[in-house]
């Protein structure tokens, strides 16, 4: 049964399945890596750096992207995992890349099945997950994002 507003009006949702269909308006992974790169420099983010390491964990390869930028409270961090989402502005006159809040799912999806996303900011750290994956193992009929915040104290501020 499709979640309903006040008004007794079904709400839109969207299929697992639209993870991996959304991906493939990528044709090759260096276009999906630069989708991600590109959120890392837009002119809210304020990253000077950004590295891109490959490990392996649990015998399944993995990318990871790090950005020394802002960070992602949690409501940001919901509209970036959402699709369509995108608050980003101008600062000092720099546009940002991206303005149609699809980037990061379609590249993320694109490179892998699964996206954990770990932010830290001022005030909030953050994990949100954009898994096939687990949509696939709990038979979700809808994108599920689950994400946990917590607030950074001194007492847990080496946490992540």
């Amino acid at each position: 049964m499709a979640a309903q507003t006040d008004r007794g009006v079904p709400l839109s949702t969207l299929s697992p399945k639209f993870l991996h269909t959304n991906s493939t308006s990528h044709t090759w992974p260096f276009s999906a890596i630069a989708e991600l790169i590109d959120n890392a420099y837009d002119p809210d983010v304020s990253a000077k750096q950004f590295w891109i390491d490959k490990t392996v964990v649990k015998g399944e390869v993995c990318l990871s992207f790090m950005d020394n930028g802002n960070g992602l409270d949690h409501e940001t961090m919901h509209k970036m995992l959402s699709f369509g989402y995108s608050d980003k502005i101008a600062v000092n006159g720099l546009e940002p890349i991206g303005i149609y809040g699809n980037g990061f799912k379609s590249g993320s999806m694109r490179l892998g099945k699964d996206a954990i996303v770990f932010s830290k900011s001022k005030s909030i750290s953050c994990i949100g997950m954009l898994s096939q994956t687990y949509l696939e193992k709990i038979g979700a009929k809808q994108i599920i994002i689950p994400i946990i915040s917590f607030e950074n104290k001194k007492s847990n501020r080496n946490i992540l």
